[in-house]
């Protein structure tokens, strides 16, 4: 009765209080979330810089391989948090209680898999993720703490996208928090403490990542949120259920799945000029999401007001949640874009000291800042197809910008403008993904109720 009154409140909250002032503070704790982890991300590479440029670009190899173990995450916890907030706007608990416990179970069970099959191929796949001679040896040891992390950090993003869908963003960033915190600690006390190198950076991304499971797992399991994770809705799921979590977290999983795809494909084509084109690439990839995860934080705050109201039949509300999360994001983008425009080289500078690197990420991160304020709009439209389950147009959305468009940009200035066409291709990839992605925006709200539904 208690979990249902609360259930009760959250609807009240998510479907009647003010746009702007209910996304911003759905916004914060996600935007608190994306900036510790990527501090740690920035705090990671400038240790690990400290031991070389060929460690340096190991951290660039493996944060590819990541991005593959964080596809099926997402794909769980975006599919199954999709249809929770349409269900809690519906105020069927039940539904969004077996979702949830399904989504977990299934994203844990699916980073088994991948860490056991990944370890019996340690020395092809650091080849396939594009390291030189130089860099395997880093890779390969730093991979290895990865993947025993792997169900941990599989699961924990799936346990943060469900919080975040119920509107309760807060919990999920006190978990991935208290683990980027501990990282950056621990990569302070194993590598230069213990004189453990680059395994000491390994260990203490694992550790940090079965903690951060911990704390997460123990809101769902202390009745902190609306939905319980119980082996007994685990009885009550249907194989078709798990179809339908994949398939709305399916366009969540190709994005992520081109963004390592794509980020193996700048490794690659950049291991041709060498260790430090592969440094400087991975510097400024890490440096840009610095400062887009701050827009990003606020369109995740902004997706489970979309399912809630779109469940809900509240479509005035979706189109001023969505035109607000539109602008806002745009200018937080904006002003993280005039540090990477106005000081790239200064940026690149702090995290590795080596001409070439600079050279490399300098130009690169410039580029990239200023193709980065087309990107708000678009990311507002795919999460609001994929907040509202619209699986086709959501797919689409999530295969543009780095498939549709930079896979075939990447591989052409690279023939033609060699090292500075791969600088080139992920900013005019950017560019490109906005005047396509608007008119499905547009169709979509076309399309919807102009009223609401009682």
């Amino acid at each position: 009765m208690a979990q249902q009154q609360a259930a009760n409140t959250q609807y009240e909250k998510m479907t009647g209080e003010p746009i702007g002032r209910l996304i911003l503070s759905l916004a914060l704790p996600a935007v608190l979330s994306m900036l510790i982890t990527n501090v740690y991300n920035i705090v990671d590479t400038a240790f690990v810089g400290r031991l070389g440029t060929s460690a340096s670009g190991a951290v660039g190899i493996v944060f590819g391989f990541m991005a593959i173990i964080q596809a099926f995450g997402f794909m769980f916890g975006q599919g199954s948090g999709s249809i929770i907030s349409r269900a809690l706007g519906q105020k069927d608990l039940r539904r969004a209680s077996i979702h949830a416990s399904l989504g977990f179970v299934s994203a844990f069970t699916c980073g088994i898999v991948i860490s056991v099959v990944c370890f019996s191929r340690l020395d092809q796949i650091v080849v396939m993720l594009g390291s030189t001679p130089t860099i395997a040896p880093y890779a390969k040891t730093y991979i290895s703490f990865i993947l025993m992390a792997a169900p941990f950090m599989c699961s924990s993003l799936t346990l943060n996208n469900i919080l975040r869908y119920e509107g309760k963003a807060a919990l999920g960033t006190v978990g991935l928090g208290t683990g980027a915190l501990l990282n950056i600690l621990g990569d302070m006390v194993f590598m230069f403490g213990f004189d453990m190198g680059i395994a000491g950076a390994g260990l203490s991304t694992a550790l940090s990542e079965f903690t951060g499971w911990c704390v997460l797992l123990s809101m769902f399991l202390r009745g902190k949120t609306d939905t319980t994770l119980s082996s007994r809705f685990l009885r009550e799921a249907r194989v078709s259920y798990l179809l339908d979590i994949m398939a709305t977290g399916f366009p969540c999983m190709l994005r992520q799945g081109l963004n390592s795809f794509t980020t193996v494909l700048l490794n690659t084509q950049c291991a041709v000029y060498g260790d430090a084109a592969v440094a400087g690439m991975s510097i400024a990839t890490r440096a840009s999401g610095f400062a887009f995860s701050i827009a990003l934080g606020i369109g995740q705050g902004f997706q489970p007001v979309s399912g809630f109201n779109y469940g809900a039949r509240k479509y005035a509300r979706l189109r001023e949640a969505y035109r607000f999360t539109a602008i806002a994001s745009e200018l937080v983008m904006a002003l993280g874009c005039v540090v990477l425009v106005g000081f790239p080289a200064q940026v690149v500078q702090a995290l590795r000291n080596d001409p070439e690197v600079i050279a490399v990420g300098g130009r690169a991160l410039r580029l990239q800042g200023l193709a980065m304020l087309t990107l708000p709009p678009c990311v507002a439209t795919e999460m609001l197809f994929q907040s509202t389950g619209q699986r086709l147009g959501a797919s689409f959305l999530s295969a543009l910008r780095n498939g549709l468009l930079l896979i075939p940009l990447l591989l052409l200035l690279a023939n033609y403008r060699g090292l500075l066409g791969i600088e080139e291709a992920p900013p005019l990839a950017y560019v490109l993904s906005l005047p396509i992605t608007m008119p499905c925006a547009w169709l979509f709200f076309h399309r919807l109720p102009k009223e609401d539904e009682d």
